[in-house]
């Protein structure tokens, strides 16, 4: 049986994750006051710069907030930020106790805003399903306490690991609802990356066109600036960026690419190509917490071969391509010994339609 605590935890977390995707760079959080048993006010962070979780669960439980429970996904803010600390909104309105599910990384905040709640006589818990908690934000953890995004690997194959046929065909290798959720999860990102040959081969434009939502800002990995300018990234109807990421200095090239309504990032150079690690940071430092990575071959196996990726999301469709040509997710050579593979952890599987999707995260 699960406990009223845990109960009120992921009913919280259910409200946080209605914000994914548009809290950036604030994290996610939801917010639950009880009293009596009974739920009086809910909330959750919708949009940067705009109220708190806990702002808009107060609202709603007005003078029933006095001497009244709080279940909060992360530990109220502290300090003066675009909006007033939270935990001297709890404060004035007189709550009893505070429920937290994991302390703030932040370290303008870092433990501050329960110690504030506990001097003024507020009993604090923290660390009610502090793992789900930690998951909902997991972006913006890395990233508030590393300065470079959460990177998430997200690869579409047939059950003998083929990303596309001899010819170079992949379309479609999953199923419309395969490809829905992943509109989706672009409308939760930050950014989209992929390199230039997935724009050579496939033309794509980076959007989240199958569900509502925002579109990320679209990132390409494009050392000496070979993307044509008749591209559909280049004429599109969307708010996000484009950025092309080069270590091409020609400034003839730059201005093309300047004057098709994008933007260049010149990055470091290895090997003769941009350097992701370098690429990653100079994202992080925009403010980008989280990127996914959808292709193509080499950016992918030089993001997993350099420890780059954060989280992997193999989608799998019931087809066999056969053969030793057909495209693999990672070119190059491979590791001799099985004893040497990335081992991923903390792994799940879901359905789509007739495709499966399995998550993991890498061993560091």
């Amino acid at each position: 049986m699960i406990d009223f605590h845990s109960k009120m935890m992921r009913r919280a977390l259910a409200l946080a994750r209605r914000g994914l995707g548009r809290t950036s760079p604030n994290p996610a959080v939801g917010c639950v006051i009880v009293r009596n048993g009974e739920i009086i006010g809910e909330g959750w962070h919708r949009k940067a710069g705009t109220p708190h979780a806990e702002v808009h669960a107060l609202r709603q439980a007005g003078d029933r907030a006095l001497g009244a429970d709080v279940y909060v996904t992360l530990e109220p803010c502290s300090h003066h930020g675009r909006t007033p600390p939270c935990a001297e909104a709890l404060i004035a309105a007189g709550v009893t106790r505070v429920f937290a599910g994991m302390t703030d990384p932040n370290p303008l905040v870092s433990g501050k805003g329960l110690a504030m709640l506990r001097n003024a006589g507020i009993a604090v818990e923290c660390g009610i399903l502090e793992d789900q908690c930690r998951l909902v934000n997991e972006a913006f953890v890395k990233h508030v306490t590393t300065g470079m995004p959460f990177v998430i690997l997200k690869s579409a194959m047939t059950l003998d690991g083929k990303t596309a046929t001899v010819s170079g065909d992949s379309k479609w290798v999953t199923c419309e609802e395969s490809r829905r959720y992943v509109h989706a999860l672009r409308s939760k990102v930050d950014a989209i990356m992929v390199g230039v040959g997935t724009v050579l081969a496939d033309d794509p434009q980076l959007t989240c066109r199958m569900v509502r939502g925002k579109d990320p800002v679209r990132v390409v990995v494009d050392s000496r600036l070979r993307t044509p300018p008749e591209a559909a990234l280049f004429h599109l109807d969307s708010r996000a960026a484009t950025i092309l990421a080069t270590v091409e200095r020609d400034a003839g090239k730059n201005a093309a690419v300047q004057r098709l309504g994008a933007e260049t990032l010149l990055c470091s150079e290895s090997e003769g190509r941009v350097d992701l690690s370098d690429l990653l940071r100079r994202l992080g430092a925009r403010g980008i917490q989280s990127i996914l990575l959808e292709g193509g071959r080499e950016l992918v196996g030089s993001a997993v071969r350099n420890g780059l990726v954060d989280k992997f999301m193999f989608f799998y469709a019931p087809k066999i391509i056969a053969g030793e040509d057909g495209y693999g997710l990672c070119p190059g050579r491979g590791i001799e010994r099985m004893g040497d593979a990335l081992r991923l952890h903390t792994t799940s599987v879901r359905r789509f339609g007739e495709d499966f999707l399995v998550i993991g995260y890498p061993e560091r």
